[in-house]
């Protein structure tokens, strides 16, 4: 019973973000909408992670099975895929590294943010 109320949860707040899709009219998916709300609920504590934690975990332990039917519905579309190789390759490539750099500038921002306001304060330095 307790694994059918965590997923529950977890569906519920997949719903939520399935709504805002349709109701907010931005480019924006359904599951970034439900993992933002997970998120806030969780950063703010109105949903406690013991609450879904073995379903989440058992979810990703799981996850990599999902990614086969993807898999091949691209074998099964490789002739058509075969001309927009190098185009496809160019923009992976340049997104990878993209998101890399902006992740990287990102999480530096973040660091020395937290390194300013902890002033005095353990900080990621002092823990080396």
């Amino acid at each position: 019973m307790k694994y059918f109320k965590q997923f529950m949860i977890i569906l519920s707040i997949t719903f939520v973000g399935e709504f805002l899709n349709t109701v907010i009219p931005l480019p924006i998916p359904a599951g970034i909408y439900g993992m933002v709300i997970l998120f806030v609920l969780l950063q703010t504590g109105i949903l406690k992670l013991s609450a879904i934690k073995e379903t989440s975990d058992f979810l990703l332990k799981v996850l990599p099975v999902m990614f086969i039917p993807a898999g091949v519905g691209l074998i099964t579309t490789w002739d058509r895929l075969r001309p927009l190789l190098l185009p496809l390759l160019f923009i992976i490539v340049f997104s990878t590294f993209t998101v890399m750099i902006s992740s990287g500038h990102v999480t530096q921002f973040l660091i020395r943010k937290g390194h300013s306001a902890k002033k005095g304060g353990a900080t990621h330095d002092n823990l080396e």
